[in-house]
């Protein structure tokens, strides 16, 4: 049962939202090689604001997550990229359907 998750939210500088956008995209394969991530979504929210939504079993499957190629990744764009540092938060997964 899905009970963990993590929301990010990620604020594109003028004139980067096409880079963060190929970024996000460019993410997919590395997520495809996470066996704890359940499911995972890169959102546009608005025309400067990005999202990553993403689900897990367990714990450990979140924090590996959390210290994997991704988040690595993440942190090494987001000077470049990001107007502010982006806010990752730990959530809870209340009810969940999937595929």
């Amino acid at each position: 049962m899905i009970k963990f998750g993590i929301l990010a939210t990620l604020e594109a500088k003028t004139g980067k939202e096409h880079e963060v956008a190929a970024f996000l995209k460019s993410a997919l394969p590395l997520v495809e090689a996470e066996p704890g991530t359940v499911s995972w979504f890169a959102i546009r929210i608005s025309p400067t604001i990005f999202g990553i939504f993403d689900v897990f079993n367990d714990e450990a499957g979140r924090d590996a997550h959390l210290a994997g190629e991704v988040a690595k990744a993440l942190m090494a764009k987001a000077p470049e990229i990001f107007s502010e540092s982006p806010k990752i938060e730990k959530v809870d997964v209340l009810a969940s359907k999937l595929g």
